[in-house]
């Protein structure tokens, strides 16, 4: 059976690991980046990326950042793309899949939440 790759991005050490553990349990391979502009050097040097769970905000570069650049992006431009993030605004949640985002869960969230989400994008 085929793997499925996921790329966390989140600037806490210890949200990455829980979403690590959380996709691993549900046989996913992780990646993790500190931020967006190490995921986009992730995304740069990988061929294979099923879906990326991005924070919102993160230092050097943030998740509505990453999200729109990856949109941007010939290669990875249909990368499903889902904000896991305390951002809890209308807003914030309507600005982030304007720009691409394809699904948007808030923290805190657990594992059912998390493989309701992947569900959605087809996983």
């Amino acid at each position: 059976m085929n793997t499925n790759h996921a790329l966390i991005v989140d600037d806490s050490r210890a949200i990455r690991r829980i979403l690590s553990r959380m996709l691993e349990e549900l046989g996913w391979e992780v990646h993790e980046a500190a931020h967006g502009r190490q995921a986009l050097e992730i995304l740069e040097s990988t061929d294979r990326m099923d879906v990326a769970l991005v924070d919102w905000n993160m230092p050097e570069m943030n998740g509505l950042e990453f999200v729109k650049l990856v949109r941007a992006s010939q290669r990875w431009g249909s990368l499903p793309l889902m904000m896991v993030t305390s951002e809890t605004e209308f807003d914030n949640m309507e600005a982030a899949l304007t720009a691409g985002a394809n699904e948007y869960a808030m923290k805190p969230f657990d594992q059912t939440v998390i493989r309701d989400k992947l569900s959605i994008l087809g996983f």
